[in-house]
């Protein structure tokens, strides 16, 4: 549907230029649009290297593992329908530890794997675990400490300081991670009360 109402819109564009007799400014957009985006893709391939090479040190190194180690606490608190040796845990904690650095691309496949050990250890396979869910809004809510693929598109942009809405970027993700997380936790611990009624 949304392809649709893309060609709509461009169609639309053409054959209002077309009528107004500015067919010229199409072509030269269409040129310059296309330099724009080679150059903003090659600006954000070269960004996203090098914070995907500083993923890759960092899991090589532990960095990972000891961010993700160092959150666990809080995740067995968040998620108590886990095992303690559930080896969803750990994924979690990868996926958490990645986010945490800005890295989505380096996340997705931690919480791709997480889901995949969660589903496993579901004992309802037709409905999401409460473990489950609370992952997804974690994930989704996320906190980030460096927003690098932000900083990315910033610094493709011509930002003349990519790097300053670090501070905002913590305090907003930060914010609205505690918020979903307390929010998740209501409405489990409602719905349980209203299934004991």
């Amino acid at each position: 549907m949304l392809n649709l109402v893309w060609v709509g819109m461009i169609l639309m564009g053409v054959a209002v230029a077309a009528a107004r007799g500015h067919m010229d400014l199409v072509t030269s957009s269409t040129f310059d649009s296309a330099k724009l985006a080679v150059e903003t893709v090659i600006t954000l391939t070269g960004i996203m290297v090098f914070w995907l090479g500083i993923a890759k040190v960092a899991e090589q190194s532990g960095l990972m593992e000891r961010l993700g180690h160092a959150v666990r606490p809080m995740l067995r608190m968040v998620f108590p329908s886990l095992k303690r040796d559930s080896p969803a845990l750990n994924s979690i904690m990868m996926n958490f530890a990645a986010n945490l650095l800005g890295l989505g691309q380096a996340a997705t496949p931690f919480g791709l794997k997480a889901m995949t050990e969660l589903q496993a250890e579901n004992d309802d396979k037709e409905t999401a675990s409460d473990a489950m869910v609370t992952f997804l809004v974690m994930n989704t809510a996320g906190v980030t400490l460096i927003p690098a693929t932000i900083v990315a598109y910033r610094a493709a942009a011509g930002s003349v300081n990519p790097s300053e809405i670090v501070g905002t970027t913590l305090a907003a993700s930060l914010g609205s991670t505690i918020f979903a997380l307390l929010l998740d936790a209501l409405l489990r611990r409602s719905r349980r009360f209203r299934q004991r009624v």
